[in-house]
């Protein structure tokens, strides 16, 4: 394993200097340098191994964004990510050493560095001459901005092979090829491609991993992405899970053998900051950040039924004190319960298939610290959610019952709708009748 390791890392380092960085010894004293490190990962099939992984980043969290009087290390670091549902033939595509690609080489954006230059130093461990550091002319992992100069770049390119934007969204395109609609999503260095007609899906494959220089990888039928994906083509249905990741994160609290539990969060609890601690142990608040980390990835995913609990465990992670670090514990009780919960898509599995639907809901001033009310939503199409979202409002309702609240909460529902009517119109299942609420 260890010769898996140095061989990657030896790979990694050879592509950048080939292709992103100079080495250079002359500085200015306005010049920053920043730390960099190898990220090692080992990427599997399922829980099979697969290959180790390595990357060279930024340690860009001491990178700061510029504001009015110009000072800082980059300007924008937006970038946009799509969703995971379809439900055509798919196909998963790694584009390795990603901000680095000859074909759609990203560009460092205006503002980044000083004066369009970023330093960085050697990574730990690695054998470098201490007076060089490298000049990158590339993005690269970890800069907050290498993401958006990634997608800029990418999207020009996809735009030269007759590809357009879908919806609202910028990080997913469609084209037409004979007759067949293929849907294309990126989330950075990872693409999914879509189509009902499997040949013409194999053919635009093929062409543009061509175009892409041999610098991508074609990694088979999609089956997972982030999440799990199940499909069975003869039944149509498809299935998304977590449950790799939720056994990860029960066993890494020591929480795989505990008492299951039958809900998110206890009945009646309402955390609040009186019981924070304002000086919280490093390992509490270490550990505390991590479990609520890990269940934002689950709930962004596949878990809605997590939404409102991370949404209140969310608010303390500044000063967490014993309440709160108890109802996390709680959440882990009940995903040991329903760790392998799946979402599942089928159009039998509904009277009106390919149709938007969904349910919003508010309660009226629930937080007690804020007394603001809050907003829970969900849509669903063909028997499973593909969109939720539970968050505290921005305002507080002034009304004496539920129903500004509710009013409120429609307003973030009703614009999560007309963005789906409009992505799922691009991806040729237009809404003809209005979205039910």
């Amino acid at each position: 394993m260890k010769a898996e390791w140095i061989k990657s890392q030896t790979s990694e380092m050879d592509g950048l200097r080939e292709k992103v960085t100079v080495l250079c010894s002359s500085l200015t004293p306005q010049d920053r340098v920043f730390t960099s490190r190898f990220h090692n990962k080992i990427k599997r099939k399922g829980r099979g191994f697969d290959k180790c992984k390595v990357h060279l980043v930024v340690q860009g969290q001491h990178m700061r964004r510029k504001g009015e009087d110009g000072v800082g290390d980059y300007d924008d670091a937006v970038s946009s990510q799509f969703g995971y549902t379809t439900n055509m033939f798919t196909g998963h595509l790694d584009i390795f050493q990603a901000f680095r690609v000859r074909v759609v080489q990203g560009e460092l954006l205006p503002g980044d560095g000083h004066n369009g230059k970023v330093y960085i130093s050697s990574p730990p461990g690695y054998d470098e001459d201490p007076l060089y550091v490298y000049r990158l002319l590339k993005p690269l992992y970890g800069m907050p901005s290498a993401a958006r100069a990634w997608h800029t770049t990418m999207s020009a390119f996809l735009a030269k092979k007759g590809c357009a934007t879908v919806g609202f969204k910028k990080s997913m395109w469609t084209v037409t090829i004979a007759g067949a609609r293929i849907l294309l999503g990126a989330h950075i260095d990872d693409s999914v491609i879509a189509c009902a007609n499997r040949q013409v899906l194999d053919g635009f494959r093929a062409r543009l991993l061509d175009a892409l220089d041999s610098e991508g990888t074609y990694e088979g039928v999609m089956q997972h992405y982030p999440c799990e994906v199940t499909r069975d083509m003869d039944k149509g249905t498809t299935y998304l899970s977590q449950t790799h990741y939720a056994e990860e994160i029960l066993r890494t609290d020591n929480f795989w053998n505990a008492t299951p539990g039958l809900t998110p969060m206890q009945p009646n609890t309402r955390l609040n900051k009186d019981d924070c601690d304002k000086n919280p142990a490093l390992d509490f608040h270490r550990r505390y950040r991590g479990i609520v980390s890990s269940l934002g990835y689950l709930v962004t995913t596949t878990r809605p039924d997590l939404a409102w609990t991370y949404s209140e465990l969310s608010k303390y992670v500044q000063f967490p004190g014993k309440n709160h670090m108890l109802a996390a514990e709680h959440v882990l009780c009940y995903l040991r319960d329903t760790w392998n919960q799946t979402i599942c898509y089928s159009c039998d599995s509904d009277e009106t298939p390919n149709v938007l639907w969904g349910w919003l809901d508010a309660d009226w001033a629930g937080d007690t610290d804020a007394r603001r009310s809050h907003t829970g939503y969900i849509r669903i199409m063909n028997g499973g959610p593909i969109s939720w979202k539970s968050r505290r409002q921005d305002n507080v309702s002034l009304s004496t019952s539920e129903a500004q609240a509710e009013f409120v909460a429609a307003s973030p529902a009703g614009q999560e709708a007309i963005y789906l009517r409009e992505t799922l119109t691009d991806f040729g299942f237009s809404q003809t009748q209005a979205t039910l609420l």
